[in-house]
This record gives C-alpha cells, structure tokens and sequence, in this order.
C-alpha cells in the first residue's frame, strides 16, 4: 500500500527558524543556532532560567518548542509529579506538560504545524512564547510544592494559582 504524502511541494518562503531566532534575538536573551534547523534560548525567570528549545521538521512540517526547568525529580516523586502533571494539563489551552525522562526535568511543549502555511508571523512565535512562558511561570511553585514540600499535587495546584487580592 502506497503511503500518502501530504507534504509534497510546501516551502515556506522564510524558514520559521529564521523567524523564531529574529523575535528571540529581539528579546535580547540568551541565543545559540545549535543548527540549520534547531535553536536554543535562555530565559530568566522570576522562579528560574527556562531552558526553551525550537526545532523545525521537513518531515512533519512543524515547529517542536520545550521550555524545560531545572527542578530534578527524585524517582520516589514520579508517581505524584505525573498526577501533577494530569492536572496541570486540564488547566492548559495550548501545549502540554511533560518529564523530559533522560534528565529527570519537567517541561513544557508545544508542536506547531505549518502545512500550507505560507509564512510564520512574528506574532505567532511572541504568543508560543507568552503561552509557554506563563504557564511555567504559574506552575513551577506546584511542581516545588509537591517534589519538595510534600504537598499532594491537588494542594499545590490550588497554592499555585491563587491570586492575591488587594494591596500590601
């Protein structure tokens, strides 16, 4: 049986990687092109430096983004960072969390095709980063709640997100 090719004859007129290195040099942060079609970034964050990660596939025509931190997970934490990580996930619109399982570290990824897209905004690229920014940012306190302050990951969702009211 033939297998169908959905992907035959697209080519974006600016490579996305192109587009992503332009918008993250412009951020003024941390930048290195690993390859032709790979780059890494550093972001300074108000609980720690986000590893973030872009690569973009010819095969699946799409853009790969993790925004990995730097909160090792003991093996005794696995069982209870996953239910963590199940109820972060309901909580997000876009991207997932995930255990980056070579390295132990949580991360956040998202996957963004571009099949019959003809170019990839800038302001595509700022809104991935804004998303997956503020979701780490937002849930890093959950995954130190529960990997360091035994709290059960319900508990640390709900610590989490409160928002405070008033002034101090």
């Amino acid at each position: 049986m033939a297998q169908a090719n959905f992907n035959e004859g697209y080519a974006p007129e600016i490579p996305p990687i192109d587009i992503i290195e332009e918008v993250v040099s412009k951020q003024g942060w941390h930048l290195k092109r690993v390859c032709e079609e790979e780059i890494t970034a550093i972001y300074n964050g108000r609980w720690c430096d986000y590893s973030l990660h872009f690569a973009w596939s010819d095969e699946n025509y799409a853009i790969n983004f993790t925004c990995a931190f730097d909160i090792r997970i003991p093996d005794r934490k696995a069982t209870v960072v996953n239910n963590l990580l199940a109820l972060i996930n309901d909580k997000l619109w876009l991207g997932h969390f995930c255990i980056w399982q070579d390295e132990a570290l949580p991360m956040y990824r998202h996957a963004f095709p571009l099949r019959g897209v003809d170019n990839f905004a800038p302001q595509q690229v700022e809104d991935l980063l804004e998303n997956a920014i503020t979701a780490c940012e937002k849930f890093y306190p959950a995954f130190q709640y529960v990997i360091w302050g035994g709290k059960d990951p319900q508990q640390a969702i709900l610590a989490s997100i409160l928002e405070p009211i008033g002034e101090a």
